[in-house]
Parts: structure tokens; C-alpha cells; sequence
């Protein structure tokens, strides 16, 4: 016997709570956003619409293999539907499971060619996979069909089709942060063994300069640093992009004060000065850092320290470059060239890794500057 259809005051319940999801979602609630879809589809079941924002919903909390369980639950139902197939890349692409991401941005494609959201994620897959030459095509191909000309721009630079950009792109930056607030901690430090945060305070303590009256973590993210360089100083500030990072580190009760913003726009209009500026993995978003180092005059006191990490840049680079990566690299003769200019003393430059990925070690400096 075929399930019966809802009764007007079962659906019209089902549907607000449609609506509270889809609002939940909006202002990125998406844990109360999901129980609301879950709920409403207990009574409405296999109602199309509601299973795909379920499933944007679970990318979003990084649950893609429900993701992709939802976005079959579509396809079953509705085998030619253009949002299951992208949400089903997206998810294929979140469980590292490539070649399948990109079979279904291809099925994405075939139902809607100009939908330049799939692809600039088929081009993020191929980028992934060094297949540059095709990644190029699908950005061009992205932006002749109307996506964010910045954002791809970056991503043709990073590809080696045009040239660098000076930094990231603000909402590059600031969505990957809030996407990936949840778990960046355990797969930063577990998976990827990150240790810049560590190495950076480590040969910071050494310098024997500390205690600092006032500190400012520049892209504190999580708060990393904040444990480690919080017996150093009497008052510590932290500012970064991401929200979602933010009230991960504000959770840790180690920082005195925490803004949103972009690092050079806060070192620009803050009036607090501090006797320690550091910055750990922040610069690999960043590529000219002449703007840093300007604004940073603002901020710095006399004989104040500002420390960094950087990943190291080829021995061909003498100034910075955009990785495949996505992220930037910079040269020792470039920063001891910023230094130079902006009257700080070189006072050591170590090298050392930051982190790993799937293609080995990375490798870092770590800069250490006294202000004249």
C-alpha cells in the first residue's frame, strides 16, 4: 500500500519547520538548521527541496558522507536534479574521494553547463590533483559564466595561468576559517602535525626579551598561540577574520581582548601599542607584506619584537609566490629587505618545517625582528 500523502495540518507544519531551517541556515545556524530539516522531513517525507538544504546543510557541519547519503536519497527520487549532483561533488570532494568528485561535477555540468559553481569545484579538484592546465580551463570557464572574478582569479594565479595577487582574497580567507573552525585544531595539529605555533614561541622565549607588557596575535584563529605566549606577556590581544575562529579562541580564556577584522585594517586604525606582534601561519595568505610592515609602524613600540612564520619560498623566488597550495611563500631576502626598510633589526631567521601534507614536509622560517 503506497504511503499516504500528509494531511494540510501535518504539511503546514512541515513546512514551517522548512522555513526555520532554511532560516537557520541563513544566519549559520546549521546544527539547529539540520534538526529542523530531519524534523520536517518525519513529516513530509521525500520532499526533494527539503533533502537537498539537508544535505548543504550537512556539508556544511562536515558530515559528508550523510551528505552524500542524503543527495542518493534525491537522485532516487529525482535522478536528474542539478543541486544533488553538485552537493554530491562537494561531498565527494570533502571524503578525498577525487576522481567521484569529478564525475559528478561532469553529470553537474551536463544538466546545467553554465552553473560556474561546479566549475570552480571541478577546477579546486583538479588543482588538487596538479592536473594545472585542466584546473585553468575550469576557472576560465567559471568566470566566462559569471563567478566571483577575485576569487577565481586567485585560483588561475595559484595554477600558474596569471600573475599573483598581492593576498588572498578577504572572502576566500574568511569562509574557509568559518567552514573550518569545528575541526582545525585535531586535523591542523593531528593530521598535518602543525607546530609552527609551538616553534615560533619556542625560539621567541629564547630570545630572553620577555616579559612583554602587551601583545597583539595577529590571525590568532583557534588561539594556538595564546596558551604558549600567555606567561610571557601582561595583556594579550588577539584580532583575526573569522568569527568561527574567534569563539574558539575567546572558549580559552587566555586573551584580554579579541576583534574580527583584517590584520593590516586593525594594525591601521587600533591605538593600542604593543611590545610584541606575532604571527604564526597567518602570512601564507598573504603575499606582498609591505602593507603589514607599514601599518605595523602604527602599532609597535621601540625595541618591540615582531615574530612570524612563513613557508619558505623556492630557491628561485627571491620575493614572494602563490603554491598551487593556494597559500604563499616568501624568501629570507625578501623579509630581511622589508626589515631593512622599515628600520628593524634582523635578530634571527630560523628555518624549520611548519607542517606536512600529502606531498611531504613543509618548509618554514621563523623571523624574528626587533624594531629600531
Amino acid at each position: 500500500m503506497p504511503p499516504q500523502p500528509p494531511t494540510t495540518d501535518v504539511f503546514e507544519q512541515g513546512k514551517a519547520l522548512f522555513l526555520a531551517g532554511l532560516a537557520s541556515y541563513e544566519v549559520g545556524r546549521f546544527a539547529q538548521a539540520e534538526q529542523q530539516f530531519v524534523a520536517s522531513l518525519a513529516l513530509v517525507p521525500a520532499r526533494v527541496s527539503t533533502l537537498i538544504n539537508l544535505a548543504g546543510t550537512q556539508l556544511k557541519l562536515a558530515r559528508a558522507d550523510d551528505a552524500l547519503r542524503t543527495t542518493e536519497q534525491v537522485l532516487a527520487l529525482d535522478p536528474d536534479n542539478l543541486d544533488a549532483w553538485f552537493h554530491r561533488g562537494n561531498a565527494l570532494g570533502q571524503l578525498g574521494r577525487n576522481e567521484q568528485a569529478l564525475a559528478a561535477y561532469e553529470r553537474t555540468l551536463a544538466i546545467d553547463p553554465a552553473l560556474s559553481a561546479a566549475w570552480s569545484h571541478r577546477g579546486g579538484i583538479l588543482r588538487e590533483l596538479n592536473r594545472l592546465d585542466e584546473a585553468a580551463e575550469c576557472f576560465r570557464q567559471a568566470l566566462a559564466h559569471g563567478a566571483d572574478a577575485e576569487l577565481n582569479g586567485y585560483y588561475l594565479a595559484a595554477v600558474g595561468a596569471q600573475g599573483s595577487p598581492a593576498t588572498a582574497p578577504r572572502q576566500y580567507v574568511q569562509a574557509l576559517f568559518d567552514d573550518y573552525a569545528g575541526q582545525f585544531d585535531a586535523h591542523l595539529v593531528g593530521v598535518l602535525k602543525y607546530q609552527a605555533h609551538e616553534v615560533l614561541v619556542r625560539h621567541l622565549a629564547a630570545l630572553g626579551r620577555e616579559p612583554f607588557a602587551s601583545a597583539l596575535d595577529l590571525g590568532c584563529g583557534t588561539g594556538l598561540c595564546g596558551p604558549l605566549v600567555k606567561p610571557m606577556v601582561a595583556r594579550l590581544a588577539g584580532v583575526d577574520l573569522s568569527a568561527g575562529m574567534l569563539d574558539k579562541a575567546r572558549a580559552l580564556g587566555v586573551y584580554d581582548s579579541l576583534v574580527q577584522a583584517d590584520i593590516v585594517e586593525h594594525l591601521r586604525s587600533t591605538d593600542r601599542r604593543h611590545d610584541l606582534v606575532l604571527a604564526a601561519d597567518v602570512f601564507i595568505y598573504v603575499g606582498d607584506l609591505a602593507p603589514v610592515f607599514d601599518a605595523l609602524d602604527h602599532v609597535i613600540e621601540p625595541g618591540g619584537v615582531f615574530c612570524f612564520s612563513a613557508e619558505r619560498a623556492s630557491p628561485a623566488c627571491e620575493g614572494f609566490e602563490l603554491l598551487a597550495s593556494l597559500r604563499y611563500a616568501h624568501s629570507e631576502t625578501y623579509v630581511r629587505t622589508l626589515a631593512a626598510r622599515h628600520g628593524c633589526e634582523v635578530v634571527k631567521i630560523v628555518p624549520e618545517s611548519i607542517r606536512k601534507d600529502e606531498r611531504g614536509t613543509i618548509d618554514g622560517l621563523f623571523v624574528y625582528l626587533a624594531k629600531a
